[in-house]
This record gives C-alpha cells, structure tokens and sequence, in this order.
C-alpha cells in the first residue's frame, strides 16, 4: 500500500478530540474483525488525553472487543507511579479505567519508584514489546502522537541525541528541556513501524512546528518531521496550529480537511 499523509482540521480542540474518537472506535472494530490482536500506542497532552476522554463518553466504546486489544504508550516521564504527572496515569483516568481491558494488556513504561534506573527500565520495557510480539517488535496498529510547540514528539526533542537514534527501541532520556529531565521513550525507528500514526494537536503555539514538519525539516531540528507510518500518517488540528500551514499543502490531493468536502473513507483505509 503506498503511504497516505493527511492532515484534517476541525474547528476547536473539542470538536478535534470528538472526531478523532470516532474515527479510532469504528478503525478498532473494523480491525478486530479480521486479526486477533491489535496493538496501540496511546500519548499524553491535553489534546491526546481529551481524545481519550471522548472514547470514553462514547456509547459505542463497548462495541471494540477490549480482551484484544493491548495498550502501550510513545513515552513516559520517570516520576512514581501514582505520579499526577504520569502519562498512564492520565490515561487509566480518561479511558482505561471504564472500559473491560484486562490489566496485563495494559504495558506501562516503569516508574522511579520501582528500584531501577532509567537505562534497566528501557531495557525491560523493549523486552515486554519483544515477548508481546512473539519474538519481534509488535507493529502498532495506531499509535497516538502529541506535538510540542518545539516540534518534539514522544520524548525526542530537537537538539538532542534522540531524536537521530537509528535503532527501533526504546530509549533513556536524561536531558529532557521539560521537567522532569528524565523521561522514557519509543525512538523513531520504532514509532515509525506503526502502521498508522496520528498525531493530535491543537493551539497556535503548534502551528510553526506543524508547518516545518510538512515542509520537510530535519528530524534532528523538528523531531515530527521524521514521523511516517508504513500506511499512513495523518495530521489532526483545530483551526489555530493550521494556520501556518502552507496551503499547497493542504490543496494537494493527499491533504484534505474538515472544511473541505471530504472523501468516502473507511475504517479499513485508516
């Protein structure tokens, strides 16, 4: 299948979160229907947690056969478990507490408390990916991706040794420009065998990042620039990060938004 970029715009941060919950409940049935497991890759950030959230008003939430499906995350910040701060925190919160997944299909990064240090716990989150996929990195069927203003994503910032590392794996952050400077993190290689990734992100502080990235700026300076999925990877903003993109862009046939007459879609095309 040849790779498909879009980048869709909605109207407010509301109306995105509400839309992208949509499109991932009837893209998880129609995957469920034809393999026995599917595997996801979940962010933090307002806007990712808010789509969450919208999952979880959903009605037809119960509808996705959640024994199936194992949760994972792009990165986490190394603060203790219980940590407000802590991405899978926020996301049992949001999601994963009202809905029936069983707890050993959610794989949370390890915590500062848990008596190791940041390189041990890379290490034992890639051998729980290895063991999942049977031997192999499992492919994310959809991974969810935030964007900082800087253009970071996951924990792979510009200007720092992340973002160029050229291995699928996951990674000890120790220099973080965000508190906390420790962090854990998928690298690029490894976000990039996600079959589908879509990035949530919302704000005009977004909008200069957004614009780089679809320009073609280095990975090293605009770490989201280096972001593809093997089948697809599609943009989803509210009107303000959109302003800056350029529209010859958006004009292109690939590119399509909320506000233009949009094209037949199906869960299996996402």
């Amino acid at each position: 299948m040849p790779h498909d970029r879009r980048v869709i715009v909605h109207s407010d941060p509301a109306a995105l979160a509400d839309a992208v919950a949509a499109r991932f409940v009837e893209t998880m049935i129609e995957l469920l229907s034809s393999r026995d497991t599917v595997h996801i890759a979940l962010t933090g950030g307002s806007v990712g947690i808010g789509v969450l959230r919208s999952i979880a008003q959903r009605d037809d939430r119960t509808s996705i056969d959640w024994s199936r499906v194992h949760v994972w995350w792009g990165d986490e910040r190394w603060v203790d478990r219980d940590h407000a701060d802590r991405n899978a925190r926020q996301a049992r919160e949001a999601l994963l507490d009202h809905i029936s997944i069983p707890d050993v299909n959610v794989h949370e990064f390890p915590a500062a408390d848990d008596g190791v240090d940041l390189e041990v716990a890379a290490a034992r989150y890639a051998d729980e990916l290895v063991r999942a996929g049977a031997g192999e990195l499992p492919r994310f069927a959809i991974t969810f991706l935030g964007v900082g203003p800087d253009g970071h994503v996951a924990s792979l910032f510009p200007e720092r040794e992340s973002p160029r590392i050229a291995e699928a794996t996951v990674i000890a952050v120790h220099d973080s420009p965000k508190p906390p400077p420790g962090r854990l993190s998928l690298s690029l290689p490894l976000l990039n065998l996600s079959e589908r990734v879509w990035l949530v992100l919302a704000g005009a502080d977004k909008a200069s990042a957004l614009g780089l990235a679809l320009a073609g700026a280095s990975s090293a300076d605009v770490p989201v620039a280096g972001v593809m999925g093997t089948e697809r990877t599609i943009f989803f903003v509210d009107d303000a990060a959109s302003s800056e993109v350029p529209e010859s862009l958006i004009t292109q046939p690939e590119y399509w938004t909320g506000a233009m007459d949009q094209p037949d879609w199906s869960p299996s095309a996402d």
